[in-house]
């Protein structure tokens, strides 16, 4: 069964998540580590559970969760999974930082690994399920795990909100879409891990969060 911590990293306060399996392999989720204090607090607590980091993947390409990839891939070696049409945001990182006040710590790599078209993406014995969810931004993914019935949602969904849509590559329509015909069907069981903030359910979105409820209520088109 797939184990789950989180960490809250650099000023955004963006959740930066460590999953991991019985086999010790362990996949960083949005790596939003920025300063020495992060990167310590990271590999201790690696270093801790006693886990093997074998790839760093990103749900989309704003700079709050890519901060540590570059740490990350340096000290451990891993591939940087994620998908190719959020590449103009991994390519432009530095600048959007920098307009926030956030200093990036290092030169983004490349992607090693392109999301786009891929089914899954497996450490372990674990296969999370790449959901493609744009909206936030063109190239955004969420990653269930069909096992533990969880899902990383990055900032496609939290709880009571949604991400927003008024940053380059963003779209209303596309992120209600996103919502409504990938995230909801998955069951309201399914324990929803955010960007940002703490966790939910599919469920209480689906009855409580304003922004489904007044779609499925009718007050609202997204399309």
């Amino acid at each position: 069964m797939m184990k789950i911590a989180r960490l809250v990293f650099n000023p955004i306060a963006e959740n930066t998540y460590i999953v991991w399996d019985g086999t010790g392999e362990a996949a960083v989720i949005d790596a939003g580590n920025s300063s020495d204090a992060e990167n310590s607090a990271l590999e201790a607590f690696i270093a801790e559970k006693g886990l093997k980091p074998v790839v760093a993947i990103n749900t989309h390409g704003h700079f709050d969760h890519a901060l540590g990839v570059g740490w990350l891939k340096s000290r451990y070696g891993v591939p940087f999974a994620a998908h190719s049409g959020d590449a103009f945001l991994l390519e432009n990182a530095a600048t959007s930082a920098g307009v926030f006040g956030v200093k990036f710590p290092e030169a983004l790599p490349a992607i090693d690994i392109d999301l786009a078209g891929r089914r899954d993406i497996s450490f372990g014995h674990t296969t999370l399920r790449i959901v493609p969810t744009p909206g936030h931004t063109p190239g955004h993914v969420c990653l269930f795990d069909p096992a533990s019935r969880v899902v990383f949602t990055g900032d496609t969904l939290f709880a009571d909100s949604i991400g927003r849509t008024d940053l380059p590559g963003g779209d209303y329509s596309w992120i209600m879409r996103s919502i409504l015909e990938e995230l909801l069907p998955l069951g309201g069981d399914v324990r929803v891990y955010p960007g940002h903030g703490g966790d939910t359910t599919i469920g209480r979105e689906a009855a409580n969060n304003p922004f489904i409820t007044e779609v499925l209520d009718h007050d609202v088109d997204y399309r």
